[in-house]
């Protein structure tokens, strides 16, 4: 037995025993997991790009393959109901072969409509766990995804087994492969666009591929957190290029962000002190400690850079106190990383989902829960010039607090963002990121 399949038994077995302890809690047979189906685009005969509904993805690596079904209950091997189309418009998967497929009994289906004979008869007791609600009504399903079943298996997502942490290792390497790339593309003078492509190029993955839409952005576009937008052309000038971009491996995610500047300036400066303080954030998760107090540190660190380089009068504690940091660090510290991005499970305080609500000075949040072993968070501070933030500041009554000659030098950068991704053990942390040599 390979070491990947001996990784992937001891991960099917955890995941095996979450179930039954979730369908017991509810009485229920089984679950019934759905891998989701094509969406066409109105009044077109196009689809958008299909995305597995990470339930079922958390099984098995198979994430590209719409109509697939998985009938488990925790005790009996689990059963793929694998689509496989007679189709000569578009590529039909290949018959699963690959490693997973011993744990598995497969059935093969032609056609998405005739899934119901591969189905149990009696499914009053099972409950359909996906996005496609009329499909599961049309199927008889009286329960579908029900709360206390997801909040349970939700809870529980954020221990990771040793596959998932290997498939992690994977996806960061495959991204910082492309992190590597496009800051070699910046330098060289590229486009955004002919970033994304060395990006894509580096790490293997095309648009579809990879876990959510990159952020390649230039100059003062660093100064919108979700900028997905490519310019085409190179802009006059090469100031600075903040990269937010990710990869995936077998259903799971990387979320890597950078920042670099093209001369060695005071914005220079001002990255290698973010910098400095998402590796200070990385070496406060400890099992033990709520990860909001992680989140809390950060405004102090950002509060001490607005005030050691004169961009705010006061001190740092003084700077958090009143608010301002918030204006220029408006974002989370991060959040768990997994099958999803943003993966669920971080605002809940038990396995029934009892909220654990955001601070309220700090709803942007996205995750509340203490810090455990096998957890994967990612650490990203933040320091930008927002245009909209900057001009409610201004009309404050701390407005007179900040140097405005300063943050007007600082603007045609837009802002820094500092993204690592870490494994916390029981005695020490793995910064994925780092080790695989992203600087």
């Amino acid at each position: 037995m390979t070491h990947i399949t001996q990784l992937y038994q001891e991960h099917i077995a955890t995941l095996q025993s979450r179930t039954r302890e979730a369908l017991e809690r509810e009485g229920l047979e089984g679950l019934i997991i759905h891998s989701g189906q094509g969406k066409r685009l109105f009044l077109d005969d196009n689809h958008y790009p299909f995305k597995v509904n990470p339930q079922f993805k958390a099984w098995l690596p198979v994430t590209d393959n719409p109509n697939c079904w998985l009938v488990v209950n925790g005790v009996d091997k689990p059963k793929l109901i694998f689509y496989r189309p007679v189709d000569f418009w578009h590529k039909v998967p290949s018959e699963p072969s690959d490693f997973w497929t011993e744990f598995f009994d497969i059935s093969l289906l032609k056609h998405p409509e005739e899934v119901e004979q591969f189905l149990p008869y009696d499914r009053r007791q099972f409950a359909y766990v996906g996005e496609y609600l009329e499909v599961a009504k049309a199927l008889g399903f009286e329960q579908i995804n029900p709360d206390r079943v997801l909040n349970y298996l939700h809870y529980y997502r954020a221990y990771k087994t040793d596959y998932e942490l290997e498939c992690m290792r994977k996806a960061n390497d495959a991204a910082v492969a492309g992190h590597q790339a496009a800051a070699n593309a910046f330098k060289e003078g590229g486009s955004e666009f002919d970033i994304n492509l060395a990006y894509a190029k580096a790490s293997r993955q095309g648009e579809n591929d990879v876990p959510y839409t990159s952020i390649i952005a230039l100059n003062e576009h660093a100064a919108i957190l979700h900028y997905m937008h490519y310019e085409v052309d190179a802009p006059k000038e090469h100031r600075s290029f903040l990269i937010d971009a990710g990869a995936s491996f077998a259903g799971y995610a990387a979320d890597i962000t950078r920042t670099y500047c093209k001369q060695q300036n005071h914005f220079a400066e001002l990255i290698q002190q973010v910098d400095a303080l998402t590796l200070q954030l990385c070496d406060q998760l400890k099992p033990g400690v709520d990860y909001t107090e992680i989140h809390l540190q950060a405004h102090q660190g950002i509060g001490a850079i607005l005030a050691e380089t004169g961009l705010v009068a006061g001190s740092a504690d003084d700077i958090v106190s009143q608010g301002i940091t918030r204006t220029f660090f408006p974002h989370g510290i991060g959040h768990f990383l997994g099958l999803q991005v943003h993966d669920v499970g971080s605002l809940i305080n038990d396995d029934r989902g009892t909220p654990l609500p955001q601070p309220e000075n700090h709803p942007f949040l996205r995750c509340t829960r203490p810090i455990e072993p096998r957890q994967v968070f990612t650490i990203e501070p933040g320091l930008y010039f927002i245009e909209s933030l900057l001009a409610e500041l201004k009309e404050s009554a701390n407005g007179n607090q900040v140097n405005w000659e300063l943050v007007e030098k600082y603007k045609p950068f837009g802002g820094i963002r500092i993204e690592d991704n870490v494994i916390v053990h029981r005695d020490r942390n793995e910064n994925m990121t780092r080790e695989r040599g992203l600087k």
